[in-house]
């Protein structure tokens, strides 16, 4: 069971969680009456990318301050619901209410070496390649020496996080722990699963040890529009919206589902990666502040207001990537942030006359400008395209409902 002393006492003198927070603005600068980055000399690639750092390989000198843009939240009167969002998790990790059947594996000692052909150890870990950069954070490829099997590790320096302001009371250190928060609460087939958090006091390392899943799912340039299949988008779709409606049913906006946060594993099952953006709301209250994660995924209402639901936001970032399922390229993308944006509210939703009628009334409900008009993960669970093949999509049997369930029996 969940030792309480882990909780904020414990996590505050480990000097990397004491800056609890879920809401705050990264890389918002007012423009034209328009929230976002609107830099007209933005390259188009980073219209795909969120605040990703990059990774020089390295461990010490891995982070430069040039390479995040902390936020610019005067425009606004900013509220932070940092203690509200702690209280709502702590208290479900602290009374049980997770969907763990065993608890994430908490390590406070940390011990980095080399074994005897030179590569990098963490803990029982050994290194084997780099994987890519998260939010923050590097990640590797590792492999257990005592189960055998690989994981991927995600690593961050604290030092650097605690320094970087992304809002007037909160550091970088926030989005770190509100992932560690929101993936300890959480198990469900297509979603990432978190193993272990090493968080050694004396040293300036945090890992991320999680389940490693054998590829991404990304469109081959050298296939045809639709080279997928509707057969497998129908299957990839099904897992997507299985592992969204288990979030939204538990209180999490995800913020960033786009194909690169999606993961399949050898047997096609996909999963849902990357919660480092994911926000936390109270009962049906899901009306959030933050920047959305990646341009090109930005639903219309989070390109004009400060306000947006964050579940209608993960709908239009999931047909956003169902339209690249299909196609091969985005319903709506510019030169530059201000461009995208600007297409994104503007623009109307081109179709060719030849798509599968099913699937085009699908696209449109997703990629519906209205939010409140827009089509919602139930509306797909029963859509006719979508259960041609698959059936319907149900909601998951959680241990945290079944939990609560025979507590009241």
């Amino acid at each position: 069971m969940f030792d309480k002393r882990s909780s904020i006492e414990k996590v505050t003198e480990m000097a990397c969680c004491g800056c609890f927070g879920f809401s705050f603005i990264r890389n918002a600068k007012k423009v034209n009456g328009s929230r976002g980055l609107m830099n007209n000399t933005t390259c188009r690639d980073s219209l795909l990318e969120d605040d990703d750092i990059e990774d020089d390989d390295q461990d010490d000198n891995f982070f430069d301050d040039s390479m995040i843009e902390t936020g610019n939240v005067d425009h606004f009167e900013y509220q932070s619901p940092t203690k509200r969002a702690e209280e709502l998790l702590m208290y479900r990790i602290q009374n049980g209410l997770i969907c763990r059947e065993l608890p994430v594996k908490e390590t406070h000692t940390l011990i980095r070496s080399e074994d005897e052909n030179g590569k990098k150890t963490v803990n029982e870990y050994v290194r084997e390649c780099k994987i890519g950069a998260g939010s923050y954070g590097k990640v590797a490829l590792y492999r257990s020496q005592i189960d055998g099997k690989q994981y991927a590790i995600k690593a961050f320096h604290k030092s650097h996080l605690l320094k970087l302001r992304v809002a007037p009371s909160e550091t970088a250190m926030t989005d770190v722990i509100r992932e560690i928060l929101i993936m300890r609460v959480l198990s469900h087939p297509n979603i990432v699963n978190l193993v272990e958090v090493i968080d050694d006091p004396t040293t300036d390392h945090l890992y991320m040890v999680m389940e490693y899943v054998e590829g991404k799912w990304a469109y081959q340039s050298t296939e045809p529009p639709g080279g997928l299949g509707e057969t497998t988008i129908r299957k990839y779709l099904h897992d997507v919206v299985s592992g969204l409606m288990y979030l939204h049913d538990h209180h999490i906006v995800h913020g960033d589902i786009k194909p690169d946060n999606l993961l399949v594993t050898a047997s096609g099952t996909v999963k849902i990666g990357d919660f480092s953006v994911s926000q936390v709301f109270e009962d049906d209250n899901d009306e959030l502040r933050r920047s959305p994660g990646t341009p090109v995924f930005t639903a219309p209402e989070c390109c004009l207001g400060l306000t947006y639901r964050g579940k209608a936001a993960d709908t239009w970032a999931l047909g956003v990537t169902l339209y690249y399922m299909v196609f091969g390229n985005y319903p709506f993308i510019g030169e530059t942030l201000q461009d995208t944006y600007e297409k994104i509210v503007n623009n109307p939703l081109l179709l060719p006359g030849d798509i599968n009628p099913l699937l085009k009334d699908l696209l449109e409900g997703l990629l519906c400008k209205d939010p409140k008009q827009r089509m919602s993960l139930e509306d797909i669970a029963h859509h006719s395209w979508v259960v041609e093949e698959e059936g319907p999509i149900l909601q998951y049997s959680c241990w945290c409902k079944r939990s609560a369930l025979l507590l009241l029996q």
